[in-house]
Formats: structure tokens, sequence, C-alpha cells
């Protein structure tokens, strides 16, 4: 899939984001990117066997303590992991949306606790 497509994708997976979170998001750059860089993998302390599919860097909105002149935070979508683990485009789809959302749900502050609960609240209603 080249990178056109993919780019796409990820604006598909920004424009489908629930409210509230949708309308609150702001300042924030969806970058693609192949694969996590060294650095990276090594900030997260990743073994060589971790797979990332996305990743959130900035200053969550709780943290902020009311400042508004921030640098804009930055999410990342790993192209070549999500690929690897995908059979069809649907399934690229479907791993693009689920790793906005959960980057998107790092911007608010949520932990992988309340960011599981939620997702597991959505796919119960579907």
């Amino acid at each position: 899939m080249d990178n056109d497509k993919f780019e796409q994708i990820i604006a598909r997976a920004v424009g489908n984001i629930r409210e509230p979170y949708k309308s609150r998001l702001q300042n924030v750059a969806f970058i693609l990117e192949d694969n996590p860089s060294a650095e990276q993998r090594q900030k997260l302390a990743l073994r060589h066997d971790q797979t990332l599919f996305g990743l959130y860097e900035g200053v969550p909105l709780p943290q902020r303590g009311g400042a508004t002149k921030l640098l804009p935070d930055k999410i990342t979508i790993f192209k070549n992991p999500i690929i690897a683990v995908s059979h069809t485009e649907a399934e690229v789809e479907q791993q693009v949306g689920q790793t906005i959302w959960h980057e998107v749900a790092h911007y608010f502050g949520l932990d992988h606790t309340r960011i599981h609960e939620l997702e597991n609240k959505k796919n119960s209603e579907a």
C-alpha cells in the first residue's frame, strides 16, 4: 500500500473520532512514518519482539495547567507494523482507526486501563 492511500485511511480515521473527543482535539499533528525510530523504541523500552502501531508525543491536556502556547502534540502512525498484522485493506483501516483512537485517548490523559474500558464499552454497544 502506498503512502497516499495510507494517508487517506489516516484522514478517514481522524474524521471518525467520536465525540466529545473530536471537537476538543486541537493543535495535534498526525504523522505517518514507516517504522518507529530507534530513539522512540528506546524511550518506550520496547523489546525487539514488541510492535508499535502509533505513538503520542506531547503534553496531555490534564497536565497542561491552562498553558496554551505549546508546540503541537504529535501522533505518529507507523505503517509497516500495521501492514504486517493486516491481511486486507479493511483490516488496515480497522487497525489504523483503533490506533488513532488509542493515541488520541493519551492526548486526553487517559491511561491504558481507561482506554480499554472505553473500548470494551464501545464494542459492547456495537
